[in-house]
């Protein structure tokens, strides 16, 4: 069996003071959970920009300072965020601090995202049974999708797509089809639980759906987050069926285990994995599974 992908999903905008202090904000500290998460098994980073405050940090520079910091104390793959907070910023602007770090190969990315349509991002309130905000779409248009995949291809990185919905998976498969996309794809199932309600829910019945309309035609990878929920219930599922696991406090907090770190749940992954009879991949074997140069 093809080994394990597992991506570190560090912070996100998760804040500390919702529940866990593990959340890394500084680059600093971003560098050195990478670091953590690497020794523990995981192969690819994913991260947000913070201020020391936690609040997002949307600077170039930013982005640049924290990659360059993973990249100089590990080999781990580097997925920084385009960022779905600039909810009306053109293409151009969401993807030029990538481009920018892409020229220089001190601070390089290995991936760049891109969400396969658009979806609202409002939290809904259980309890109160109401939305705590009612105007919060992820725009992202058929042409801002395309220039992103001609880009991202140029620059020499590896397109991450994203699919909340069936609706994302099947463009998924038509940019496949119109060769805006090399295979392997690598495609990440967003599943969501509690405040959000965008994607299909963290259940089997939510991953298949997904799976049922991957093209069959088509060499795709993927690896499935739970964006608001506990992703464990759904490992061994995920891990027998080839699938890869995207995974960190950046998309829950895990209150279940206490106040794990980043690398505690990578680590729980990589034990899962193993008792499964698949081992986990390296950065250098993530590449290879992944058809990165």
């Amino acid at each position: 069996m093809r080994k394990l992908i597992i991506e570190a999903r560090v912070n996100e905008y998760m804040m500390r003071e919702q529940g866990n202090p593990h959340v890394p904000y500084s680059p600093q500290e971003i560098a050195a959970d990478a670091q953590a998460c690497r020794e523990a098994g995981a192969a690819i980073l994913h991260f947000h920009a913070r201020q020391p405050d936690g609040q997002p940090d949307h600077a170039a520079a930013a982005y640049a300072d924290t990659v360059e910091r993973v990249r100089a104390s590990s080999d781990i793959l580097v997925h920084p965020t385009l960022g779905y907070v600039t909810l009306d910023a053109s293409g151009e602007e969401r993807l030029d601090h990538i481009l920018a770090m892409a020229k220089d190969p001190a601070r390089a990315p290995h991936f760049a995202p891109i969400d396969m349509g658009s979806v609202n991002v409002d939290r809904y309130n259980a309890q109160a049974r109401r939305f705590e905000t009612t105007n919060l779409v992820y725009k992202n248009s058929t042409e801002t999708l395309v220039y992103f995949a001609q880009n991202i291809r140029e620059a020499g990185m590896k397109p991450y797509l994203v699919s909340w919905t069936i609706g994302f998976t099947r463009y998924a498969g038509a940019f496949l089809d119109m060769g805006l996309i090399d295979e392997p794809a690598f495609i990440c199932f967003c599943l969501t639980d509690n405040t959000f309600l965008g994607g299909h829910p963290g259940t089997l019945k939510g991953l298949q759906a997904h799976l049922d309309f991957l093209p069959a035609d088509r060499r795709v990878e993927w690896t499935v987050v739970n964006f608001g929920g506990n992703l464990f219930s759904l490992a061994a599922a995920i891990i027998a069926q080839g699938g890869h696991i995207s995974i960190g406090l950046g998309d829950y907090h895990y209150p279940e285990l206490g106040q794990p770190t980043n690398a505690d749940l990578v680590r729980r992954i990589a034990e899962i994995a193993r008792e499964l009879g698949r081992e986990v991949a390296t950065p250098a074997e993530a590449k290879a599974i992944l058809a990165m140069t």
